[in-house]
């Protein structure tokens, strides 16, 4: 004689939903080692920036310390932070500002 199985109400709703999707940061910071022309070479060629674009943000990390480089979903924020790093950039990931 077998026992038999319980099975889950299958006609039950779940309420599922997906989190929102926040948006995160990637910041580059001033660094004493690595040329102005640099910095806007590696955000030229890296995110695909124009030159203007590039030199409004690698001035943004000379004078202000820090620049907001590219904005998106967490993972791919990282990527980028690690891109940053492997150029020889400091660069930190966070979340933005809601």
């Amino acid at each position: 004689m077998s026992t038999p199985i319980a099975t889950p109400d299958l006609d039950e709703l779940v309420g599922l939903s997906a989190a929102p999707l926040e948006p995160w940061q990637v910041v580059v910071w001033n660094d004493p080692v690595n040329l102005m022309s640099y910095v806007t070479r590696v955000f030229r060629t890296y995110f695909g920036y124009t030159h203007e674009h590039a030199t409004t943000l690698m001035l943004a990390v000379h004078h202000e310390g820090h620049a907001i480089v590219s904005t998106g979903p967490r993972e791919t924020m990282e990527v980028h932070a690690q891109a940053m790093h492997d150029y020889g950039l400091w660069a930190t990931v966070r979340k933005a500002p809601q």
